[in-house]
Parts: structure tokens; sequence; C-alpha cells
């Protein structure tokens, strides 16, 4: 279970569901969910949002969805053991999508680990896996050797997504990947998940794209990241590059007026606002988030924090 203390769970569903008794609310109880175990945009780590991460569950599977840092930590928070993940997405090859992907994996089999994991990604994530093995290899073959534990090198099993189209099909899940422009990365990758409760599309980081609207059709939620000009321009104020930081950052990401017209253009059910740039301005409120959102967008729109949960279908 998601931990009350920390987590804004969304109880989404029919008025019939909600008021019924709990015995017949758990035989309703849908097969799929999605976590928000990291809402900030960017590598820095501090005290507040953690990074980048998505999870999607269906049934009893866990599907995650990049890898910032503290992302093995936020499934341990969200009450999924790690050594339960089947299959690790990795949208790009910024360090706050991938830094932990390693990781995770390793800990998921200091954990117990014993089955594989299925990993996707951009070109690259091949050789980061092959990699990461030579980076570790004398912790990884001195446990195997001092602890009794299974090689696990075997169980990762990395593949590079080529370009657009379904990278994975299961009995009850499909999943498509889009390419989206995030200068100057090229290679970046919007996640489409078919599942028996509904369509969840992940916008991955993005420079507005009409296309990604026609990607997101018949979806019945949209994650979508959003950057918010005035904070930005509070971010680039106090810093050394802050020229070169806001052209990136102007470039490459979508202001929520844009994610607006993205959401609209696409007849979304509803639009969850996430990867904030910046993510750790004090003074921006969810107001401030939606806002412009809603001057092109009339839908239902919410604006995620870490480890809130949300349930299909919507």
């Amino acid at each position: 279970m998601i931990d009350r203390r920390n987590a804004l769970k969304l109880a989404l569903g029919s008025a019939a569901m909600l008021a019924a008794p709990a015995s017949r609310a758990q035989d309703a109880k849908p097969r799929t969910r999605i976590v928000f175990l990291g809402t900030k945009g960017g590598p820095r780590v501090g005290t507040g949002a953690s990074n980048p991460a998505n999870l999607v569950m269906v049934g009893d599977t866990p599907f995650v969805i990049d890898c910032g840092m503290g992302v093995s930590r936020q499934l341990v928070r969200a009450g999924v053991p790690i050594p339960s993940v089947k299959y690790i997405f990795i949208s790009h090859h910024h360090s706050d999508h991938n830094l932990e992907y390693g990781n995770l994996f390793y800990n998921a089999w200091a954990a117990g680990l014993k089955t594989p994991i299925h990993s996707f990604g951009p070109k690259g994530i091949e050789a980061m896996t092959r990699a990461y093995w030579e980076l570790n290899k004398f912790d990884v073959e001195t446990r195997i050797e001092d602890e009794g534990r299974p090689d696990p090198r075997p169980l990762l099993i990395a593949k590079d997504i080529a370009g657009d189209g379904v990278v994975l099909k299961t009995p009850d899940v499909t999943v498509t990947a889009f390419r989206t422009p995030h200068p100057p990365i090229v290679d970046n990758f919007a996640y489409k998940f078919e599942t028996p409760d509904g369509v969840i599309v992940f916008s991955s980081d993005t420079a507005y794209n009409p296309k990604l609207a026609e990607f997101a059709k018949g979806a019945d939620v949209l994650v979508h990241e959003c950057l918010y000009v005035p904070a930005v321009d509070r971010l680039v104020a106090t810093t050394k590059n802050g020229a070169t930081l806001e052209k990136h950052l102007l470039d490459s990401h979508t202001s929520t007026e844009d994610v607006g017209r993205i959401a609209a253009a696409a007849g979304m059910k509803m639009l969850v606002l996430s990867h904030f740039v910046p993510g750790d301005d004090p003074q921006v409120t969810d107001d401030d988030w939606t806002r412009d959102v809603k001057k092109n967008f009339s839908g239902k729109i919410v604006v995620a924090k870490d480890l809130m949960e949300l349930r299909l279908p919507v």
C-alpha cells in the first residue's frame, strides 16, 4: 500500500463503486494503477520531490518508466517489492532518467531477485548494461562467491529501441514507443501503455510537439511534462550559465500553455502534469501549473505529487 503520510491517493471511479460496500468494491477493483514515483524534472537532488520515475502496475506486474535518482527507495515507499519488477523503460539518456537504471536492478538482485527483468530504451541501453556489469564486476563476482548469490548478469535483458512501434506485447499489456523531440537529443521516446483498464501515454521530456497529440488520441490518461516560464526566469537569474540553460529549457520542454494545446488536440479524458520544470521552486503553486493549461484545455487536470496513485478506469 502507498504510505498515506507521504502520498496523496486519487480514488477515481464511478460513484457507484465509491459508495459500494467493501466486499463489492473489492470485487470491482481495477487491475491497473499509476504511481508517480518522482515528479521533479532535472538532475538536481534535493529534499523535496524525487527525480523522474513512474510506475504502472497491471495486476501484480510492475512496469517502471524512467529511473531517476531515488527510484528504488520510492518503490519501497510505495509498497512495491523491488524484486517484483518485470520491465523497465527508459525514455532517453539524460541522467535524471537513467542514472539509477543499473542500481535499480542491482537493488532488486540484493533483495532476492530470481526472475528476469527486461529493459527497453533508446540506442545505448544495451551498451550501458554491459558497461554497468564491467563497472561492478568485482562486487558482483565477490558476492556470488562469498554469499552464494546467483549471477545477476543474465537476468537483466536489455533491448535498444530502433524507432517508433510496439516494443513489448504481453497477454495483458501492449507498449508502443513514439519518438518525440527533446533537443539536442533525437532518440527520445514517449510510451503508450494499453492495459485491460485503459490507455496511458507518458510524454517523456519533449519540446512542443503536435504529433504527440496524434499519438495520444484515444488514450484515457496523458502524463505530460511541463515548464512554467516565470519560474524558469527566476532560476536562470541565479545561475552562472543562465543564458545557455534558459535556451536549453525553452527549446526542449513544453510550456504549460502548450501542454494544454496538446491535451485538447488529443481529446484527453484526463491530463496529469508531472516532470515539473523547474520542480523545486517553492513559490510555484498548483494553480500556477494549471492556470495556462486551462487556456486551451477544459478537461480534468491533475497535478502529480510523489507517490500519488491513480487508478484506472478514470
